[in-house]
Parts: structure tokens; C-alpha cells; sequence
């Protein structure tokens, strides 16, 4: 390795954690604030809350990591305008693109750091993170899961505990499902087999229900069962996808498939996964190039602050392309490789030239 090219990244690195260490205590500190709020009636300890705090900050960091190594390769090209270093790299044969060349391929390699090690370290401290503070709500006699045996659900209600297993879920409807219902104490009062059940509103309609009661089997045209659950809810329940690494990702597609359950919001995350390399690539290359087109522009401020506000219309472009993904409006290839053609198309556009500015 060249000795500019190991100043260059080293620089590249200081900048890194220099902004991502601010980062980090401004997170920290709004994670404190929010669950002093959440936690502001409970008698909790201060340790505890840091230490929430600490677990939900990873996942949080992930998120924005294309922000911070945008304001990182701001800072880095800052540094070389303050001492003239771009300058004297010029009159060393080494041009504007090898430098951003050099950060590039750096970027690439903490990319792929990030996904194998950091996301799911960030991931597995999000569900524990999860896990704790679902001690503290009211939904703890609530419990929901996907595996490949179908959808599980526990439902406490009306004096009563629900047992639900389906096999599959179409529409508004569950699909081949068997129900145990308790009383308190957990004796079982009955088991409800049904083909069809809707769940479309919290009072399920069970038709053509086999009730077991004490051995004695009782079939009737329908049956009405209270439910906290409904469609809308049971779809909203697997939503954080932020606490499951991508071996869970997989297997978690693999059971929404064999539960007839839509994978579209599964796989448009499991595909920005495997191109977040690719994304921050691209916003390091931006920010390069904005860089170094207002190089000659004295107000740093100005410099930061536009690059700043482009990233921010790209980042809305990015989620309301996944939106239409997530809706199926739009294909998902198209949800996913828009965004970032368009951001190649950006950056060429203004990389046009860059070794003569």
C-alpha cells in the first residue's frame, strides 16, 4: 500500500469517528430521553435506563450510517482544504478521482464489515433491547409468532386464554386452524377446528367450527370468538425487522411464505441489507463530489449545509420508492435499484470534470 494512500485513509478513519462519536452521544442522550419519558411513572433505576439506552443505540446507529459517512467524507475533505493537502496531492500526480477512489474502496470494505458483524450485533441487542421493555407495557398477555408450523397466538381475553394455530393466512381469513381455549387456571374448556375463520375485525367469525368439549364433538353453521387480535394488527405485529439478523431474516421469509403471509416488506429489507455496501459507496462518491465542486467556496458552513440538504431529498426519494415497494404498487426490483440509479446518475453527472476543478 502507497504511503498516500495509507495517509488518506488514515485521515478517512479519524474523520469517521470523529463524527460518529458525536453521533453516538447525541443517540445516547435522545435513547436516555425517551425512556425517561416511557418510564416516567415506574419506579425504575437510572442504571437501568442507561443501560436500555446502550442496547437500543447499535440499531438506531445502523440506520443513519449513510448520514455519518456523508458528513465523515465532509469533514475529510475539509481537513485536506484547510491545509492545502488536495493541492499538493494535484502537483503529485495524484488526482482529484484517486482520492475518491482510495475512500471508495475503503467505504466498500466497511460496508461489508458492517453488514457480516455490526448489523447483527446491532440486531440481537435491538430484540433484547425489545425483550426487557416488553416487561413494562400492557401487552405482555399478548404474544404472536411465525414458525414454520404456521402463526401462534396467545390471547388473553374476557377471562379466558386462546391458543391459536393456523396454517395459513389469506386476506382477512385464517385458514386451516385449530383453537384451545382455557379458562384461568389453564384447564382446557374446549378446542375450536375450523377451515375459515375471519379475522378481519376483533370479533371472529368461526364458520362451520368442530367444537370439542370432554370428547363430545358439536358442529355448528358459525360461531362468534372475541379476539384482541384482527387482521390489521396481526399484520402490524412483525414489523420490526430491525431485531432479527439475517439468518432470522431468511428463516422468517421462509415461514411467512409457508404461512401464505406477503414477504414483499421482507424482502425489500433483506435486499437493502446486501446493497447497504453499495448505498454508502454511492453517498461517500456524493459527498466527495460536492466536495470538491465548492472546494473554492470559503463558507464551510454552506459546503455542509448543501450536501446536507441533498442527502436529505435523496434519503426521501430512497423511502417513498420503498413505500411503493412495501405497498406493491411498484415491483420490488424497481422500489430497490431506482433509488440507487438515480444516485449514480447524480453523482456522474457531477463527477463530470472533477479533476480539472
Amino acid at each position: 500500500m502507497n504511503t498516500y494512500t495509507k495517509f488518506l485513509i488514515y485521515k478517512f478513519m479519524r474523520s469517521l469517528i470523529f463524527v460518529l462519536s458525536i453521533i453516538i452521544s447525541l443517540i445516547f442522550l435522545l435513547n436516555l430521553l425517551n425512556e425517561l419519558e416511557f418510564f416516567k411513572n415506574k419506579n425504575i433505576s437510572p442504571y437501568y435506563l442507561l443501560y436500555l439506552s446502550f442496547l437500543n443505540a447499535p440499531s438506531l446507529i445502523f440506520e443513519i450510517l449513510p448520514f455519518i459517512f456523508l458528513i465523515s467524507t465532509q469533514v475529510f475533505f475539509l481537513g485536506l482544504f484547510r491545509d492545502n493537502q488536495i493541492e499538493i496531492f494535484k502537483y503529485s500526480g495524484l488526482k482529484n478521482i484517486n482520492i475518491i477512489y482510495i475512500i471508495s474502496l475503503f467505504t466498500i470494505f466497511l460496508g461489508i464489515i458492517g453488514i457480516s458483524f455490526f448489523y447483527n450485533i446491532s440486531s440481537n441487542f435491538k430484540n433484547f433491547y425489545l425483550d426487557l421493555k416488553s416487561n413494562y407495557t400492557t401487552d405482555d398477555k399478548y404474544l404472536a409468532v411465525i414458525t414454520k408450523n404456521g402463526l401462534w397466538i396467545k390471547d388473553k381475553i374476557e377471562n379466558k386464554v386462546l391458543i391459536v394455530n393456523s396454517l395459513e393466512m389469506k386476506d382477512n381469513f385464517f385458514i386451516s386452524t385449530l383453537i384451545t381455549e382455557f379458562d384461568e387456571n389453564y384447564e382446557i374448556l374446549r378446542h375450536i377446528k375450523s377451515e375459515k375463520i375471519n379475522i378481519q375485525n376483533n370479533d371472529w367469525i368461526v364458520y362451520k367450527p368442530q367444537i370439542f368439549i370432554n370428547n363430545i364433538v358439536m358442529s355448528e353453521d358459525y360461531i362468534t370468538i372475541k379476539s384482541n387480535f384482527n387482521y390489521e394488527k396481526i399484520q402490524s405485529l412483525f414489523s420490526n425487522l430491525t431485531s432479527l439478523s439475517i439468518f432470522q431474516l431468511l428463516e422468517l421469509k421462509k415461514n411467512y411464505k409457508s404461512l401464505g403471509y406477503s414477504t414483499t416488506e421482507i424482502q425489500l429489507y433483506i435486499y437493502k441489507l446486501f446493497l447497504y455496501p453499495i448505498y454508502l459507496l454511492l453517498i461517500v462518491i456524493f459527498s466527495s463530489a460536492v466536495m470538491l465542486n465548492f472546494k473554492n467556496a470559503k463558507n464551510n458552513t454552506f459546503k455542509i449545509s448543501f450536501g446536507l440538504f441533498l442527502s436529505v431529498i435523496i434519503y426521501y426519494i430512497n423511502n417513498f420508492f420503498y413505500v411503493l415497494g412495501n405497498s406493491e404498487i411498484i415491483s420490488i426490483h424497481l422500489a430497490i435499484f431506482v433509488p440507487l440509479l438515480f444516485l449514480t446518475l447524480i453523482n456522474i453527472i457531477i463527477l463530470n470534470k472533477i479533476n480539472e476543478k
